[in-house]
């Protein structure tokens, strides 16, 4: 069985590739260059495929577009990152039909390899608001994969398939699942703000720093002087 995980080099994505592995498939990770301010979690990507000793699997998409699109505090320079509780609603660090560009570009790679399954990371429980984070979103897209697909055209049993095994998981499930699985942790980043220290004030680093909180674990990767780690 193969499997094309959605790899940006974060935590949910990286316990992902820990999930996809036990669950018997053969890994081939899925990154995205997309004008992110965070380009380093391409080198965590890479480092996390390495682990995973699937480096000659793993792909790296271009997608300058998004940049040069703009519209969202992740790839516009010009937009300050929000700190964690700052706004309501879809927040700003919201990319424009993220998941669904890239969703669609993994079902090409899978559709190539012969995977029958695209593991995504999102969750619905902790997250920052995100549209493309939920359930309902999900089964829409494996609805359209099904009609979209040769294999869902040509094999009514039997299609490719969007795995999202955290979409209800809170950060602290995922950690603790991660943990068990001995996920990389430590080579894996999540701030919006793309330093060689995390922040530990966005959005995505309170929900990090909380989860490991809550499991009683220290999070492994470095964090700026200023922000509290201890447990």
């Amino acid at each position: 069985m193969k499997a094309v995980v959605i790899l940006s080099g974060g935590l949910d994505s990286t316990t992902c590739m820990g999930i996809a592995q036990k669950d018997g498939y053969q890994l081939y990770p899925l990154t995205f260059d997309y004008g992110q301010r965070h380009r380093i979690e391409l080198e965590a990507a890479a480092a996390v495929a390495a682990h995973y000793h699937v480096s000659d699997q793993h792909q790296i998409a271009s997608l300058d577009w998004l940049g040069v699109l703009g519209g969202s505090a992740l790839t516009d320079q010009t937009m300050d990152v929000p700190s964690a509780g700052e706004e309501k609603g879809i927040p700003s660090t919201y990319v424009p039909a993220r998941n669904l560009i890239f969703i669609s570009l993994a079902t090409a790679y899978a559709e190539v390899v012969g995977a029958t399954a695209i593991y995504l990371g999102v969750s619905a429980v902790d997250f920052s608001g995100y549209p493309d984070c939920r359930p309902a979103f999900i089964e829409a897209v494996n609805q359209t994969l099904a009609l979209a697909t040769e294999v869902g055209v040509n094999d009514q049993k039997e299609s490719i398939q969007v795995v999202t095994p955290l979409i209800h998981l809170s950060k602290k499930e995922t950690i603790r699942q991660g943990i068990e699985l001995e996920v990389p942790y430590h080579l894996t980043t999540s701030c919006y703000r793309g330093e060689a220290k995390a922040c530990g004030k966005c959005d995505s680093c309170h929900l990090r720093l909380k989860g490991f909180a809550e499991n009683g674990v220290r999070d492994p990767i470095p964090y700026h002087d200023s922000v509290s780690v201890n447990v």
